[in-house]
This record gives C-alpha cells, structure tokens and sequence, in this order.
C-alpha cells in the first residue's frame, strides 16, 4: 500500500470511493443527497491536506487533514477517512490512521480530535481506541441512522 498526496487527477477516483458511503448515510453526518461535486468540495476543501491510499496503483482510500478549530483551537488536528468497500478489512484504514498521525505531528499539530464519530461505526471506533484515542464526550442520540434510528455520537481525542 502507498499513501500519497491527493492531486487533481484523484477527484474521480475520491468521488467513487465516497458517493457509496454519503449515500448510505450511516457514518458521515452529510445530507445523503449530495452531488459528487459537492462531496468532492466538501473532502478538498482548501483547509483540507488530502491523502490517497492505493494498491497496486488503485485508489482504496482517503484521508483529510485540517486544524479542528481557528485561533485558540488550531494546534489540533482534525480528520476524515473512506475506504472503498472491495478494500475494507485490508488494513487501510489503519495505515491511513497511522499517516494521519504522522502528518498532523509534522505540520505542528499536538493533538487529535474526532468531534462526532458514530457509535454504531463499531469498527472505527475500535480502531481509533487501539490507536490510543479517548472517548472525552458522548451526544446521546445525535446522529439519525437510516436504520437504527436515533444513535449516540462520540468526541474522540488523543495527543499526539
């Protein structure tokens, strides 16, 4: 697996491997019904350090990396995460985590926060806690599942 700086000739590829996972709506607090340029404007924002992941030169995943907050808040870093669903369980995301660490350290961050990650990800959250990730706060019922219905939001959050 290679991590490597997203470029413009990755937004089909970034928009591919998101579309599925905003429109089943189960572990990203966006409105389903986004278009794929919209998505894509959301993942690369301007604040966003954009990151691939490919297998033999296939994009599996994506990652940003921002400041989670301006002024008094930007020395922590905030991130996103997609892996396409053929490559879960491949150890993607856990690379990718592992980068993101990486990274935020090198450009200055000194902590890690995850402001609203689903309870009902049990896998991510699972992940992020082996990582060494914190659970510091809990908002009951503050995500609507499209199939579980009312579930509780984590504020995950770990120096670095």
């Amino acid at each position: 697996m290679h991590i490597r700086p997203a470029t413009g000739a990755d937004a089909a590829a970034i928009v591919d491997l998101l579309l599925p996972i905003v429109r089943a709506g189960e572990t990203y607090a966006l409105d389903r019904d986004l278009s794929p340029e919209q998505i894509l404007a959301f993942w690369t924002a301007p604040d966003h350090a954009v990151f691939v992941a490919e297998i033999d030169g296939a994009v599996v995943g994506s990652y940003f990396c921002r400041a989670n907050k301006a002024g008094g808040g930007r020395h922590v870093a905030n991130c996103g995460y997609a892996v396409a669903a053929p490559a879960s369980r491949r150890g993607v995301a856990r690379a990718m985590a592992a980068h993101s660490l990486d990274h935020a350290r090198a450009a200055g961050f000194r902590a890690m926060q995850y402001n609203f990650v689903i309870a009902t990800n049990v896998r991510a959250v699972r992940l992020w806690l082996s990582l060494g990730f914190e659970e510091v706060g809990r908002l009951p019922g503050a995500f609507e599942h499209p199939a579980q219905g009312e579930v509780d939001a984590l504020v995950l959050y770990r120096r670095l």
